[in-house]
């Protein structure tokens, strides 16, 4: 196979020209920069997902306490259980719910109006604000005769600018 130099150099440029994989230095820098500007913006939502989130869990949690709470007043307004005096009829605490109170006379049943007492999720912490009947509807102090009302004992300010105290 004899061939001259000229047909040699014809083959060699007919044979397309591989292209390396990868990416260059530039193109790496560049899609860095692209993700980082991505991520810097996914950060607000992540952080606004994780407060409404928690802000919904704690309404949830209070709306829980308030049923249990308004059970326990239901049941001893039809006598079903029996309450303490001056109480009127609301748990002399919150642990009164997890613990159960005697149904009937016999006492021989106990009814329980919460498994366990929900955490808040602002404070992390299972200590909530009490009201008690003869309290103001905005007072930060509880009476400690009856738990007529919970709120948080957190004092951050909501997404929609509200306290949470207040909710």
């Amino acid at each position: 196979m004899s061939s001259e130099p000229g047909e040699l150099n014809t083959l060699i440029r007919r044979q397309p020209r591989r292209r390396q994989a990868g990416m260059t230095l530039l193109e790496l820098i560049i899609s860095c920069a692209i993700l980082l500007v991505l991520a810097s913006a996914a950060m607000p939502i992540a952080q606004y997902t994780l407060w409404h989130q928690k802000e919904k869990q704690l309404r949830y949690n209070l709306a829980q306490i308030r049923d249990a709470i308004d059970r326990y007043k239901d049941a001893a307004d039809q006598q079903q259980i029996r309450s303490g005096p001056d109480t009127q009829n609301y748990p002399p605490d919150l642990e009164t719910l997890v613990k159960g109170v005697p149904l009937g006379n016999t006492g021989d049943k106990t009814i329980r109006f919460l498994r366990k007492i929900p955490i808040d999720p602002i404070t992390g912490k299972a200590d909530w604000g009490k009201r008690a009947v003869s309290d103001d509807y905005d007072s930060t102090s509880w009476g400690g005769k009856n738990v007529f009302d919970v709120y948080s004992s957190s004092q951050a300010t909501a997404i929609n600018g509200s306290r949470y105290a207040d909710w």
